[in-house]
């Protein structure tokens, strides 16, 4: 007995004809008929009633189907399984992530990653929200690290909370604090109203945090002042270190950027945002990628 002969029986007795049970299964129709009969003469018994434009099952066939079914069904579990499996050693995850979650959160979990699945390849996509949201809505990443809300409605995603992180003024500790008069140390925390005047070094056009600080600022009744603009995060905090101006940029990249740099909090409420992963809620990302998954979820 064979998974082929099973598959033909099972397309004949669900279309009650030979023909369509052909086509069904992409077989020529005597090559499907020779199989059916060789499958009855190893079972011993005829499994359809073939009467004139009527295909019929026997009790043996009765018997039979379900027991193919599950037979059939149980061979593509166990092909699942093993694929899946497969997908742990080689393979690939396609990663989008914001440019100071690259420097930020993602080191450290891609690099256990990779200890634990060296065969996988990572591929990352260092880009703004905007752009990430669409590149995974067209399914050209897997997953994608986002910040909330999301940019533009996006009802063909699915998306979890992963952080809220809060941010900070960093600054040269050569310059003046922000929020002091003079050159002292300067206050513990800094008012978003302190920016005022300060002149800040601001990230390109469509980045998350150019658009959350703008608009903290405004709220605040002031228009932001910009010393330079257009970086993205290594170039922002290396025009701070240079004392061209201040930057406000997430509490973990500050953390992570070392020497050369004034971290000032916020004063409460501060700023903050939420990070989220995403992915296409009509497709489920690959195995690989819902491993990754799981790690970023449990960091």
């Amino acid at each position: 007995m064979q998974f082929q002969q099973l598959q033909y029986f099972v397309a004949v007795a669900e279309t009650r004809h030979f023909t369509r049970a052909a086509e069904l299964v992409h077989v020529a129709q005597p090559s499907l008929s020779q199989q059916i009969k060789a499958l009855e003469r190893e079972l011993g018994a005829d499994l359809f009633l073939r009467a004139r434009g009527n295909i019929t099952l026997t009790g043996a066939g009765e018997a039979l189907l379900p027991l193919a079914r599950r037979i059939l069904a149980d061979a593509d579990t166990a092909r699942h399984e093993v694929q899946e499996l497969v997908q742990l050693r080689r393979g690939r995850v396609r990663l989008g992530a914001t440019p100071s979650l690259c420097t930020g959160l993602l080191p450290d979990v891609l690099r256990a990653f990779h200890d634990r699945y060296p065969g996988i390849q990572l591929l990352i996509e260092e880009s703004g929200s905007h752009d990430l949201v669409r590149e995974l809505a067209r399914g050209a990443l897997d997953l994608a690290l986002v910040v909330l809300p999301l940019p533009t409605p996006a009802p063909a995603l699915s998306t979890v909370e992963l952080l809220r992180e809060d941010l900070v003024v960093v600054s040269s500790p050569e310059a003046p604090a922000p929020g002091a008069s003079g050159t002292g140390s300067g206050p513990r925390v800094v008012h978003v109203a302190d920016l005022e005047g300060e002149r800040l070094v601001m990230f390109r056009h469509g980045y998350d945090l150019r658009e959350l600080t703008v608009a903290a600022c405004r709220s605040a009744g002031f228009e932001p002042d910009f010393a330079v603009e257009g970086g993205e995060m290594d170039a922002v905090l290396g025009f701070v270190r240079a004392g061209l101006g201040v930057a406000v940029v997430p509490r973990m990249v500050a953390t992570r950027a070392g020497r050369g740099l004034r971290v000032t909090p916020l004063a409460q409420p501060g700023l903050h945002r939420t990070i989220a992963l995403a992915h296409r809620s009509d497709v489920a990302p690959p195995r690989a990628a819902r491993e990754l998954q799981r790690m970023l979820l449990e960091r």
